[in-house]
């Protein structure tokens, strides 16, 4: 199974220090060879985004920073696991390293989950 795991965390405007990125590093590394970590991203501070909604048939869009939130997305991961409770411990080790924050794990849907889904409905 295939899991996005997505890190919030409060904005801190400043990047990671070199002792900071080379655990982060080494986790990554680790994961990497291991097999469960498939993808990972961090992200730059929300002063260079935007956030685009689509409502009532209208666009909006605002620019960063997002000063009214108290969490932004800090980064993502794509993750491997058998299942649930191992993705869910595979975060916890991410947030001893990562610190104060928090992620949000989603399964994501795979095509042959469809399949199975179809056949089934079939019988």
């Amino acid at each position: 199974m295939r899991f996005l795991s997505i890190y919030k965390t409060a904005e801190r405007g400043l990047p990671p220090t070199p002792e900071e990125m080379a655990t982060m590093g080494k986790l990554i590394e680790d994961g990497m060879k291991a097999g469960y970590l498939l993808a990972v991203e961090g992200c730059m501070p929300s002063a260079t985004g935007a956030r685009v909604r689509f409502s009532g048939g209208k666009v909006t869009v605002t620019d960063g920073p997002f000063t009214e939130s108290k969490e932004v997305i800090g980064g993502l991961a794509l993750l491997q696991a058998n299942s649930k409770e191992e993705a869910i411990e595979l975060v916890k080790q991410f947030l001893h390293v990562a610190g104060d924050g928090e992620c949000e794990l989603r399964q994501l849907f795979e095509a042959d989950q469809n399949t199975q889904a179809q056949s089934a409905a079939r019988s």
